[in-house]
């Protein structure tokens, strides 16, 4: 069996890293964009997506990231104001954080776990 190729056992564990990932990205984009949104508010969809790439690593389509923001704004954790875009006046949507979602986001933030980091050998 040449080198470079996994093994069975490697390739399981690949592919439940990777399904865990996708399960974990889902889980935290709420918490990310809230924390987002309420760090730099208000703040247009393209900063918060701009925002995740660059604080997470992680590419989300365009369509997932509206659909998020939109479950937000339906639970009141999130609001938008159209507001003119500059030079073009264009409407687009600027985001905000709530009040609830800022008691939301600090009752997840108190709830996220740091895992240990990994002790040296003496």
């Amino acid at each position: 069996m040449p080198a470079d190729r996994p093994d069975e056992s490697q390739e399981w564990v690949a592919d439940r890293i990777e399904s865990w990932v996708e399960t974990y990205k889902k889980s935290m984009l709420t918490p990310v964009v809230l924390a987002l949104v309420g760090a730099h508010q208000p703040v247009s969809v393209a900063q918060v997506a701009e925002g995740v790439a660059a604080t997470t690593g992680w590419q989300i389509t365009e369509r997932g990231l509206y659909r998020t923001l939109k479950r937000l704004q339906d639970s009141g954790l999130l609001t938008s104001a159209d507001v003119d875009a500059p030079r073009t006046g264009a409407k687009r949507k600027e985001l905000s954080l709530t009040p609830l979602g800022a008691d939301f986001l600090a009752g997840v933030s108190g709830s996220l776990v740091d895992l240990p980091g990994e002790q040296n050998s003496p």
